[in-house]
């Protein structure tokens, strides 16, 4: 029996399949965006070559499927989504207009701020109004919401986000609107604020609110035909879905809240990465890179914990769309293998953030593009050989390439090969930004994490990259190709609580404390016992608070013991735990300070089966593939470099740069004072000083 996880990216549709023995193979294809089926079958099909069985039977076989996609991140991006109405308290119309008020550069007066995520004339107010005790202060105007109700209906409302002042300490007008929606527009789906995301703050609560409305009518009929086509291919398993939160979570669950499959697809590269990391015996600190066709994607693990945030934007930060949910802690920047090169009106030379997508692709794909991309100058420099790519499946173009990169090194006036350098050093910059935002700003020294590599770009640069942030260890797995879908193998069914309640240090209400929190360990305990039905017994559960010093306006995250929830009582060891936290973000010791506690998050995790996070090395007595080809390198120039067949590589293999590793779905850029080695996990494995330059 199999389990298969997919990881659909702009680019490449990527998919791990593992065995009963923990065995893992690896299958990759295009992404079709007409049609998403085409191209995920395409790669479970090659995974399926490789196992030496049919597409059907290898399908038929599968007990398990979790699907990851970008497409509810792209229809957010691109704003198509359903046409989506929003019902907000009255006075408060403007609530995704304003966001959370400021941006990141005071000094910027042209800032870009993109359009609310729903229109102000699909935003209406509805006479009402509720304290933040839970008490009416306005009573619900029971005729003018029916009115504005059957307006909806009237102008063609596909989706309905309710979002009302305080509903999270009183939903009672919350769930009147939901009965006159269900009542007046049967049908149409709606998402209520104080059911998805209860936790204090309006405008993350609303953002959240208006995003999973208006990704219900085309994730729902995306889900409804992925399984069907599924069924129809011989699939009889289950069907689990990647979620943001970094796990999965069963396809009739994320179709209730498709907010969830947002940025599910780099979610699970932390999974991968802290998988390779502990199995190397590198510890607990990881900042894991996943490079991919469109996007260039950064995550962390701190003391074994993946690293949350509730301020996920989709754009620049303050000034375009916020999920308002608590994620992984992601990072991305547009700077992958498709993206392109182009020189501004200044005459620098730019890359990033359009990608040219798998359609047309870069021009090397022969499939119509002409612009310049990362991939085509990886072909050039001589990185990547036009006929190994992809395992020598699909031929690439390298006279079109070349001439694409002309067209920019015309501008500058340079050579083809320097202008393809400068391109992947641009590149290599951007990434390092990215890096230095989830670590140097949040208080984290890239020296002391060991670096995971994933995604099919990901070793055309990664280890330079890694040595120039004064990193001392790099893993690149055997399936960095397709981290984002091995992290799927490693993924629990997993769901997040949430419940707000305020309390302060110094005059600290155990009582309310402790009741929100068994109100969230009841919820949970529903889901464990759901779960037991079906034969999983084994749980996790973590517990989360955000919480601030008095007269601060935003909080931290903080996770906890969770025998803390038991009595939550325990001031002293809240304070210690924020105080420690604090100062490592900011240096500053503020122990003794009164801390507000505002929102609290119960994480249930059910756990599955792991494949094994290793790879058993070639047949005995496999010779080494290798040639010689003429690759550049900035510091060295044109030079003969020794370009190794990965599959042939014994177990304990050391690698001296200058070289290059063809693997199947990714290649590794070995430099010419570089040495590797292929540890006896299978995992590329480079060991850097701790004052290199």
């Amino acid at each position: 029996m199999y389990r298969i996880s997919v990881d659909t990216g702009g680019t490449f549709t990527d998919v791990v399949a593992t065995d009963e023995h923990g065995r893992l193979t690896i299958g990759k294809a295009l992404t079709t965006p007409e049609r998403s089926f085409t191209g995920l079958s395409n790669a479970i099909g090659n995974a399926a070559d490789q196992l030496g069985i049919s597409l059907s039977n290898l399908l038929a076989e599968t007990r398990v499927l979790v699907y990851g996609t970008t497409r509810a991140t792209n229809a957010i991006v691109e704003r198509k989504t359903a046409k989506t109405a929003l019902l907000v308290t009255e006075g408060f119309q403007d609530l995704l207009v304003f966001r959370k008020g400021g941006k990141l550069n005071a000094l910027e007066l042209n800032s870009k701020v993109e359009p609310p995520y729903v229109p102000r004339r699909l935003t209406f107010e509805i006479p009402e109004r509720m304290n933040a005790e839970g008490g009416v202060v306005t009573p619900l105007d029971l005729d003018k919401a029916r009115e504005i109700i059957e307006k909806l209906g009237r102008i063609g409302i596909e989706a309905v986000a309710v979002s009302l002042l305080w509903s999270i300490a009183n939903s009672e007008h919350e769930q009147k609107l939901a009965r006159l929606i269900e009542e007046i527009l049967p049908g149409v789906p709606y998402t209520l604020a104080s059911e998805l995301n209860p936790i204090i703050r309006e405008f993350p609560r609303t953002s959240a609110a208006a995003i999973d409305a208006s990704l219900k009518p085309l994730m729902q009929r995306h889900l409804a035909d992925l399984k069907t086509d599924l069924l129809g291919s011989g699939f009889k398993g289950e069907l689990l879905v990647s979620s943001s939160s970094g796990g999965v979570m069963h396809i009739d669950d994320v179709q209730q809240k498709p907010i969830y499959m947002a940025k599910s697809g780099p979610a699970m590269a932390p999974l991968a990465g802290i998988a390779y990391t502990r199995a190397e015996g590198f510890g607990d600190d990881v900042i894991i890179v996943d490079t991919g066709g469109t996007t260039f994607d950064v995550s962390l693990i701190r003391d074994g914990t993946v690293k949350y945030t509730r301020e996920t934007w989709l754009g620049v930060p303050l000034l375009s769309t916020m999920l308002g949910m608590a994620t992984v802690d992601i990072r991305s920047v547009g700077a992958g293998g498709g993206s392109i090169a182009w020189v501004d009106a200044g005459g620098m030379l730019r890359v990033g953030p359009h990608s040219a997508g798998s359609v047309p692709g870069p021009a090397c794909y022969g499939r119509g593009g002409d612009r310049p991309t990362v991939t085509d100058a990886a072909v050039a420099l001589g990185y990547i050989d036009p006929d190994k790519f992809l395992g020598g499946r699909m031929k690439l173009d390298r006279p079109a390439a070349e001439a694409a990169i002309k067209t920019v090194a015309g501008q500058l006036g340079k050579s083809v090969q320097e202008t393809a350098s400068a391109i992947i050093q641009i590149s290599s910059e951007t990434m390092i930004k990215a890096i230095e935002d989830i670590t140097i700003n949040d208080g984290v020294s890239p020296s002391d994490s060991v670096f995971v590599a994933g995604g099919g770009a990901a070793g055309l640069n990664v280890l330079s990259i890694a040595r120039s942030m004064k990193a001392k260890k790099v893993i690149i797995p055997k399936t960095a190709g397709a981290i984002s879908a091995a992290g799927g193998q490693f993924s629990d069914i997993a769901i997040d609580f949430s419940a707000s309640c305020y309390a302060l240090t110094s005059a600290f209400d155990s009582t309310a404390v402790r009741g929100a929190l068994e109100g969230l360990k009841s919820k949970a305990k529903e889901f464990e016992d759901e779960l037991r039905e079906k034969g999983i017994d084994t749980f996790r559960r973590q517990l989360f608070v955000e919480a601030r010093y008095t007269r601060q306006q935003w909080e931290l995250e903080l996770e906890l013991p969770i025998a803390w929830a038991d009595e939550a009582s325990d001031i002293k060891a809240l304070e210690k735990s924020f105080a420690e936290q604090y100062k490592r973000l900011y240096s500053v010791d503020r122990l003794g300070t009164d801390v507000e506690t505002i929102n609290w998050r119960l994480r249930v995790a059910a756990v599955l089966p792991r494949p094994q996070a290793s790879w058993s090395g070639p047949e005995k007595g496999t010779a080494i593939i290798e040639r010689n080809n003429q690759v550049f390198f900035q510091a060295t120039g044109l030079v003969s470099t020794k370009v190794l067949d990965g599959r042939t590589l014994p177990l304990g293999y050391v690698v001296h740069g200058p070289a290059i590793i063809e693997e199947p779905t990714t290649t590794i850029v070995v430099e010419p004072d570089m040495t590797g080695r292929l540890s006896e996990q299978g995992s590329y494995i480079f060991e850097f000083g701790g004052n290199n330059d």
